[in-house]
């Protein structure tokens, strides 16, 4: 097992890593809108969005693995009418990949952001 960790994404805010690799998979942990310096993102659902997917694809790159790797993410959105604006900024970054997902609205996430996201990755 191996923990991986990277200045390029904000530090854990707890008792955690940024993700853990287990043979070839790599499981990450939530990633919340905070920038690696760990500053809350202003702006939106679109800007806190965004800043998710900044955040996964330093945590991939720093386990040598990228968006086109991913098999299975998680979303937990603090208001599911957010889910559109999301999907549509979500399609963006995987393109034709299409990892199986699950999309759950949440009454409360870390530091009252938005949106947060997790992901499952196979790594060589």
């Amino acid at each position: 097992m191996k923990f991986i960790q990277t200045s390029n994404a904000p530090q854990a805010i707890g008792p955690y890593s940024q993700a853990v690799c287990h043979g070839n998979i790599l499981y990450t942990s939530g990633q919340i809108p905070l920038t690696p310096e760990g500053k809350l993102v202003e702006g939106g659902v679109s800007e806190q969005t965004h800043q998710v997917f900044k955040n996964l694809k330093a945590v991939l790159k720093a386990a040598n693995a990228d968006f086109s790797q991913v098999i299975k993410t998680t979303v937990f959105l603090s208001d599911m009418n957010h889910f559109q604006q999301v999907n549509e900024i979500y399609a963006s970054y995987f393109g034709d990949h299409h990892p199986a997902r699950s999309c759950v609205e949440v009454s409360r996430l870390p530091k009252d952001v938005w949106i947060e996201m997790e992901a499952v990755a196979f790594v060589e």
